[in-house]
């Protein structure tokens, strides 16, 4: 066999992978010609004329960065202290009984992506599964939950959360599933903003769940990707975790500073799990330096710094606060104008529904309008309207000057029309 024949078959049988649905989606949205094209599919913030937002705050630690004498040495294996215990006091609250008694291990990861993966790996590893080793995740979810599970050889399995032929919360069903799951089941739950519904547990439900995971030992992996950006309010964001806190709940958070500070390309993020002791923690910590080492060696240092200053600095904090609040708020607009275009159409709502009330309730970046795929299919292709086929929106790919363009066209096809508007 010549050298050429045998370099050939090295990587033969190495099968093409489906693109990504969501940057396929982008790729068919840049390529689009349309004037009037909007794009409703990039998780990202957009501010009123469709354009990226760095945050001011965000300038101005910059510029604070560059006037310190810094070097580009390696940062520990966990990452930058600073930032850890910030992040950490962030998301715990500094009132937290675990970070006072510092049971809380937290490490620096590549954004909420790496943190979720690290977290993945670490329970494959030295998790005590009571049954198969299987982590419960919403269905729908995030859907790189599903690929990074599987890629530590856990079990994703999914548990009823969305109800679709009402556009809310399957609590019944949510409920239900918590009971009936093994005794310390691993169950991955959405802090606030739930990717991709947009629809979060009440305050009372929330209390509700944590009861279930007390009775039946269950352990919380929360993901935070949204606190602050979800309502504005940090402390209000991060109510469902401080709360499995306070009962001493065992759990870790994932914690992306991606979207609330507006960090998408920098990979700021972190793993904080909660031991039952200081020396557990500092074991815990232990194995965590190792599989970080193995993966990653360090984690990237000028995000962590960028948003250790805004964390620590009180004049960046209450600036940054006014940012978050700056982006919420637009997104909450976006929902109110949309809600009453539709109502003014009178747009047919979607089986299930008798208005479109689900727009304003649901809460964060995304929103589950009810959409059926051939309407979804319609939007995109006769309208170039980019949308997900399960009718997920981004509501911060609105905008006053596209808002009356996508109800106008959300009418059309819900009433069987095909005008292309």
């Amino acid at each position: 066999m010549s050298s050429d024949s045998a370099q050939a078959k090295v990587w033969s049988s190495v099968p093409l992978a489906p693109p990504d649905s969501i940057f396929a989606l982008t790729a068919r949205y840049v390529a689009d010609t349309n004037p009037k094209k909007i794009n409703l599919g990039v998780g990202a913030y957009r501010d009123n004329n469709g354009k990226p937002w760095v945050l001011p705050v965000v300038k101005k630690a910059s510029r604070q960065l560059e006037e310190t004498d810094r070097d580009h040495e390696y940062l520990s294996i966990t990452g930058l202290p600073a930032f850890t215990n910030a992040a950490q006091k962030l998301v715990f609250g500094e009132d937290c009984e675990a970070v006072k008694e510092k049971r809380i291990v937290s490490v620096q990861t590549l954004s909420g992506t790496g943190a979720n993966h690290l977290a993945a790996l670490f329970i494959s590893r030295f998790y005590q599964f009571t049954k198969d080793k299987e982590i419960y995740i919403s269905n729908p979810t995030w859907a790189n939950h599903n690929a990074i599970i599987s890629n530590v050889g856990l079990n994703p399995v999914s548990y009823p959360y969305y109800n679709p032929k009402t556009i809310d919360l399957d609590f019944e069903g949510f409920v239900k599933s918590i009971e009936s799951m093994p005794e310390r089941s691993v169950i991955l739950l959405h802090s606030c903003a739930h990717n991709p519904t947009g629809v979060d547990p009440t305050a009372e439900q929330w209390e509700t769940l944590a009861e279930l995971f007390l009775k039946k030992g269950h352990y919380a992996f929360f993901d935070s990707a949204y606190q602050g950006f979800a309502t504005g309010d940090l402390d209000r964001d991060s109510g469902s975790v401080r709360l499995f806190a306070s009962k001493r709940i065992p759990m870790l958070v994932c914690q992306s500073f991606a979207k609330n500070a507006g960090l998408y390309n920098e990979r700021v993020g972190a793993l904080h799990v909660v031991g039952a002791s200081e020396e557990e923690a500092t074991r815990i910590k232990s194995q965590l330096s190792v599989l970080q080492r193995s993966e990653i060696s360090n984690p990237p240092a000028y995000g962590a710094c960028l948003v250790s200053l805004i964390l620590t600095k009180p004049e960046l904090f209450e600036e940054w606060k006014r940012d978050i609040t700056t982006m919420s708020s637009r997104i909450i607009e976006m929902r109110d104008r949309l809600f009453n275009k539709l109502e003014e159409l009178k747009t047919p709502a979607p089986a299930g529904r008798s208005d479109w009330g689900h727009i304003k309730s649901q809460i964060g970046m995304f929103s589950f309008t009810g959409l059926t795929k051939a309407q979804c299919d319609s939007l995109v292709n006769n309208y170039s309207i980019y949308l997900t086929a399960n009718g997920r929106i981004s509501m911060a790919g609105l905008n006053t000057n596209n808002l009356d363009r996508f109800a106008e066209c959300v009418d059309e096809v819900v009433r069987g029309g095909d005008s292309k508007l």
